[in-house]
């Protein structure tokens, strides 16, 4: 049986297991090196503005295993604001034994609470299929639409 997660808002303190979280989760999903300075700059930012998003950390008998990050994005179709769940990561001896749900489970009841909040949204690569199992046990229905994007940073 493995102890209770909780689920918190991060704290700067934070910041090197964000830093470290991001560069593992964009390793491992995408195959991408993240470029250490600059993510840690991009999240310290984070972590010092809320308009900027919330990191919501995860932690097991007193150890940090997982996290994700909330942005949000307005819909003018909705009257309301999408919670976007991105930056998703739990450590591997933490898959598969409730961290993710918690973070998930945290995050949807926060987001219920809010009246301009009107739906929860996240992105996972088309390759994995493992995540989006997990999605969908959770409640969430594959989107009708497709990604683009131009990016200017790490490129194709």
């Amino acid at each position: 049986m493995h102890a209770a997660v909780t689920v918190r808002p991060a704290r700067a303190e934070d910041l090197a297991d964000l830093v470290r979280f991001n560069v593992a989760m964009a390793r491992e999903t995408e195959g991408k090196q993240l470029d250490p300075a600059r993510l840690e700059h991009g999240v310290a930012r984070v972590l010092a503005d809320p308009a900027r998003g919330r990191y919501f950390v995860a932690e097991r008998a007193g150890s940090t295993v997982g996290a994700l990050l909330v942005t949000t994005e307005w819909s003018d179709w909705r009257d309301g604001w999408f919670w976007w769940l991105q930056s998703v990561y739990v450590v591997p001896e933490g898959r598969r034994t409730g961290v993710y749900r918690a973070l998930h489970e945290h995050v949807v009841r926060a987001a219920r609470e809010q009246r301009e909040v009107c739906g929860v949204r996240l992105y996972v690569d088309r390759e994995n299929r493992s995540a989006q199992a997990v999605y969908q046990r959770l409640g969430m229905d594959r989107a009708r639409y497709e990604f683009f994007e131009l990016d200017f940073v790490l490129g194709r």
